[in-house]
Formats: C-alpha cells, structure tokens, sequence
C-alpha cells in the first residue's frame, strides 16, 4: 500500500528537467521544460509539456564526389568444346588432365607393337618420348604450346586422332606414333634426329 502512494505521488509530482544538447558544448545555452504527469487510466500515463527549447547545431564541412564509374569487364564465350580448352596463354589447359606415365607406356607398347616396333624400336620410343614429356599426357612446353606425350605443336593438332586429345593418352600416342612413321619411318631414326638436333 505504502509503495503505491509512493507511485501515485511521483506520477503527479512536477518534474523539472533541463536539457543539454550533447553536440554543443557546456557553456552553451541549454534549454528546459517543465511538465505535469497525470494517471488517465490504470494503464496510461500523459505528460503535458510546456516551455521552449532553443539549441544551436554545428557540423563539419562536407564535400560530395561523383559515384565512381562502373568497371565493364568482357568475357568472351568459348565455343570449343572441353576437349579442346585452353589456358589464358593460348595454350592447351594441362589442369585439364591427369597423368599416368608407367599407364601411358603400356599403351604405346601395344599400339607401337601393332606397327611391329617392338624391342629396339620400343626402347627408342620409350626413350624419345621420356625425353620430351616424362610420358605425362597433360606436359605443357609454355614457351612453344607443345603439349602431350608426344609434345605435338600445336596441341590441337592431335585432335586429327581424336577429339579427346586433350585428356587421352591413347589418342595422343596414336597420333605421335602416326607422325613418327610419317616424318622419320620409325622410333629409331625419330630418336637420332632428336639425339642430333634435340627436336624431332
């Protein structure tokens, strides 16, 4: 009962409140009001406020710039397939591909053993193409754009064995062998002209 006399005298006492800007310092003029608080209804309270207010308002300077421009980048559209990607350079895209040399050489072995190189003919090839890619599908020359086990120049140019020059070392080993036998005859004189002139 004693508190809520206590409530009821604070709500209808006169409050006196003065004011300070927070942005104008303290020997700035302040303002006040006074007002009446009234109990309308259990759940309502009303102020009434009477008075002026006054405040002076400073800010800093200002500037406005224009929007910066919008950057227009352009892309262009490739039309090849995947098979025939290319990196930024202009050359094959080796991330395109996995490499698996010992793999690779099974491959030559028999495709090569088709064309009746076998032994030394063999070990010529194993050794030429050792030479020029380790035997890894996705070896990329970046200074010529060479690509493949058999290091054709363009890449592209073992897309006349297939369209998956780019990832299958079949088709790349069927085309450096095809070039082999039409450029030099066989992997022996292919390797000799490597071993002269370090090209083939």
């Amino acid at each position: 009962m004693v508190l809520q006399g206590l409530g009821l005298a604070a709500v209808t006492a006169s409050v006196f409140v003065t004011v300070v800007a927070p942005n104008i310092g303290a020997a700035s003029a302040s303002s006040s009001f006074e007002g009446t608080f009234t109990a309308e209804t259990a759940s309502a309270q009303r102020l009434d406020v009477s008075g002026t207010v006054a405040a002076s308002i400073f800010r800093d300077a200002y500037s406005v710039t224009e929007a910066p421009k919008p950057v227009i980048v352009e892309t262009k559209v490739s039309t090849e397939s995947t098979s025939s990607s290319t990196s930024d350079s202009g050359c094959p895209n080796p991330d395109a591909a996995v490499a698996d040399p010992a793999g690779a050489q099974v491959i030559a072995a028999a495709l090569a053993a088709e064309r009746g190189w076998t032994g030394p003919q063999l070990d010529a090839l194993i050794a030429l193409w050792s030479r020029e890619s380790g035997w890894r599908v996705n070896a990329l020359n970046a200074s010529s754009c060479a690509y493949g086990i058999p290091q054709a120049l363009p890449g592209k140019k073992m897309a006349s064995a297939g369209d998956d020059w780019l990832t299958n070392p079949a088709t790349q080993i069927t085309w450096g062998l095809n070039y082999i036998q039409g450029v030099y005859g066989d992997p022996v004189t292919a390797l000799a002209h490597s071993d002269a002139v370090h090209w083939y």
